[in-house]
């Protein structure tokens, strides 16, 4: 429920006296607060917490075929509120939201008297805030070509960021598909690798201040995606549209905007330490469901053929092996990967449904979403880029009991491919369908806004694993970055708990993995999806120890609760995450040398717990070897541990 607890209106003349002065709007709590000041018909904000300013003094505003929202602007109205909020998630790292949060409405008139709105949600650790706008006169739309909006950092800031990569390139000119890597502890004067500035979330660390993530939210068909510029000494960094030449050049980088209308929230969020970076959600707080869930949809656990058998894998012989894997682990669902409908066919896969049925496995299918923005070969093609198209399959995949499917290459931001994956989940929610986005935009707000949306990839994600050694080398570093940025506003379907020792599928031949298991079983908690791949061939069921095989078979995806407990980007990461009364605590370790540490673990505090770690590799082991032990967090809460390097910790009752 939504309280508004105090409302002031200004009359005109108070707020002429007051205009060369400055607006502040805190949070609940009073250590957050937002400073705006209006001069010279330039309106600028800032945030300051506990006395520290984390972004400085930047730009508000927009341009539009309407007005320029940028200068020129007189406030004329101040509405201040209070909002107390109780709402549910299915799909993200906390099941029962409280939010609480003061709102200041602030109402500028243009150069040309028309108005704007500036909406601040100050939250105990966030900030969001967005533009939005009434009917002016006759006109019912206008178009935005561009945002003032800019993020000034302190100057001893350094950053975690990931490039925007450039527009129809890559596999195919797929690209961009927030596919690129990321670099710890930048400098900000450091340029992006393409010059296309940096993909969201982007994450900051304000020297010994503390941390700032920024990101945006609630981005559907009404707008466009966004993306963070390059750095400048003067502006700092600033939202930035589309690319001319995302989606084979088609569409607009403007957006177009109906009236009355809205931008998407701009998010900041603000920390001494990473706790409110890793427990943040305010991707959902500023956003509403769009539609009703047609039917009850769950969480779940999925195997894959395709991530190391790859292509020739699909083959009905083989999906059903991976079928019976699903069922014998316990597992909900098993995903078909591309080219299905050429090398099983509609006829056999209808089969294929049946069978997964008579095993208690639903079937997920793979769709290519490109239709005429990129180059990406593989079928079926052409099922997902119509309405008409998208209705006629979704009805016979609604026939055959299919019960989800993932859509891969998408072709950029542009408005019109945001609206694209609106569109694919409202088809497929009448249907009863769930949905993963592969080669994709980052998911803003969309685990609350629609139902029967499951997870994105928008990473660099477990097939380069498979491909390059480089990205074997890198899965460490990467997976304890994402739990500070790219997971910490978004579901993330990274894609596997990957068990073959070597990445192929006779567990022999071509490159092994740099991981442990231990690390490998962890990252199935410390990669939050609601979906959750679990990449075990039919031969791990006998060769891994059969503990890790009982453990896969209880892996949780649904999390009432996640805490952070340790860690820093890039290095390592330490979670709690807890699935009705059972806590699970994970970690991963990036390092090159065990990592020791003491864990501050309340929820176990006096209790005997189970310990899966990794043993010291011996002289002449190539892989580290697994253990599973038993422990006792003394009454302080305090539990001793060390985790190996590339290696992983999962501490539970």
């Amino acid at each position: 429920m939504r309280i508004l607890l105090l409302t002031i209106f200004l009359s005109l003349f108070s707020i002429s006296a007051m205009a060369a002065e400055s607006l502040t709007v805190s949070s609940p709590d009073g250590k957050l607060m937002v400073k705006i000041d209006n001069e010279q018909g330039k309106v600028f904000y800032s945030v300051i917490y506990n006395n520290t300013t984390m972004v400085e003094r930047s730009a508000l505003g927009l341009k539009s075929d309407i007005a320029d929202f940028s200068s020129n602007l007189t406030l004329k109205n101040v509405e201040q509120s209070q909002i107390d909020e109780h709402y549910t998630l299915r799909t993200a790292k906390r099941s029962q939201v409280h939010y609480t949060a003061n709102q200041l409405n602030l109402t500028y008139e243009s150069g040309q008297r028309h108005q704007m709105v500036i909406t601040f949600n100050v939250a105990n650790n966030d900030v969001a805030f967005r533009y939005s706008f009434p009917q002016i006169g006759e006109r019912a739309c206008m178009v935005v070509s561009g945002e003032q909006t800019s993020f000034r950092l302190p100057e001893q800031t350094t950053t975690f960021l990931t490039p925007q990569a450039n527009a129809m390139s890559g596999w195919k000119r797929t690209k961009p598909s927030y596919e690129e890597e990321y670099k710890a502890d930048a400098a900000m004067g450091d340029k992006s690798q393409y010059g296309n500035g940096y993909t969201f979330p982007c994450l900051f660390r304000v020297g010994d201040q503390g941390w700032v993530l920024i990101s945006e939210t609630g981005t559907n068909g009404a707008y466009v995606g966004c993306h963070l510029s390059d750095y400048s000494a003067e502006e700092g960094y600033r939202i930035a549209f589309p690319m001319e030449g995302e989606a084979n050049g088609i569409g607009s980088t403007s957006a177009g905007v109906r009236l009355p209308g809205a931008t998407p929230w701009r998010t900041i969020t603000v920390g001494q330490t990473l706790k409110p970076i890793v427990e943040t959600t305010v991707a959902f707080d500023v956003v509403k469901p769009l539609y009703e869930p047609s039917e009850e949809y769950d969480c779940g656990r999925y195997t894959w053929s395709w991530i190391v058998w790859q292509d020739n894998s699909i083959n009905y012989d083989d999906q059903v092996k991976f079928i019976d894997l699903a069922s014998a682990m316990g597992y909900e669902y098993c995903l078909v990967d591309c080219n299905w409908d050429r090398n099983i066919g509609r006829e056999k896969i209808e089969q294929l449904a049946a069978y997964a049925k008579t095993k208690s496995v639903g079937l997920m299918l793979w769709y290519n979403s490109n239709g005429y923005e990129n180059d990406a070969p593989q079928g079926p093609k052409g099922g997902m880029d119509t309405a008409i198209n998208r209705k006629r399959e979704m009805a016979w995949l609604k026939k055959m009991g299919v019960k989800g499917i993932k859509v891969d290459f998408f072709g950029g931001d542009k408005q019109h491919t945001m609206q694209l994956y609106e569109d694919i989940l409202s088809d497929a929610n009448d249907y009863g369908i769930q949905v993963i986005f592969h080669g994709c935009t980052l998911p803003r707000g969309w685990e609350r806004m629609y139902p029967n949306y499951l997870s994105s990839e928008a990473v660099i994600a477990s097939e380069q694993v498979i491909f390059t050694t480089h990205h074997a080398e890198q899965q460490p570093f990467e997976l304890t970055m994402h739990p500070f940025c790219r997971n910490s506003v978004a579901t993330m379907d990274w894609g596997g708990v990957i068990m073959n020792k070597y990445l192929s599928r006779d567990n022999k031949s071509r490159h092994a993995r740099r991981t442990t298991d231990i690390f490998e079983m962890a990252s199935g908690i410390m990669n939050q999806t609601a979906m959750q791949c679990v990449s075990m061939c039919p031969n791990n069921l006998t060769d891994i120890p059969q503990f890790e095989v009982e453990w896969l078979k209880q892996l949780q995806t649904r999390w009432d609760e996640t805490l952070f407990i340790d860690g820093y980007p890039g290095k390592y990461a330490v979670l709690a995450r807890r699935s009705g009364e059972r806590w699970y605590v994970v970690g991963l370790n990036a390092l090159k040398e065990p990592l020791k540490l003491t864990l501050d673990l309340d929820m176990f505090a006096g209790q005997q717990v189970s310990v899966y770690c990794d043993k010291p590799l011996k002289e002449g082991e190539k892989f580290a070897q697994a253990e599973l032990k038993s422990d006792k967090v003394n009454a302080k809460g305090e539990l001793k541990v060390v985790i190996q390097p590339n290696g992983g910790l999962i501490v539970q009752r």
